[in-house]
């Protein structure tokens, strides 16, 4: 049985991990900061829960996402 919910777990990381890409690519076109912070978020949620390493470069994604956001913003507003 510990079997499955390992399995689970490895899931459950997974899926943190690729929706917190997929909210990293949105915080460089749709508010940077919301999305960003749940990028790095779920990232970290991923990471600790047993995938490693990709988590945490998601978390980093996410990062890279909310600054590269911000820029752009800047630059067309600006």
């Amino acid at each position: 049985m510990s079997h499955t919910t390992s399995r689970q777990t490895v899931s459950a990381a997974r899926i943190c991990t690729i929706i917190a890409f997929v909210f990293a690519g949105l915080a460089v076109l749709f508010w940077p900061f919301m999305f960003g912070l749940v990028a790095i978020i779920l990232g970290l949620v991923g990471g600790f829960l047993g995938d490693r390493p990709l988590g945490f470069y998601a978390a980093a994604a996410g990062a890279a996402g909310a600054v590269l956001g911000i820029v752009l913003a800047a630059a067309i507003l600006g």
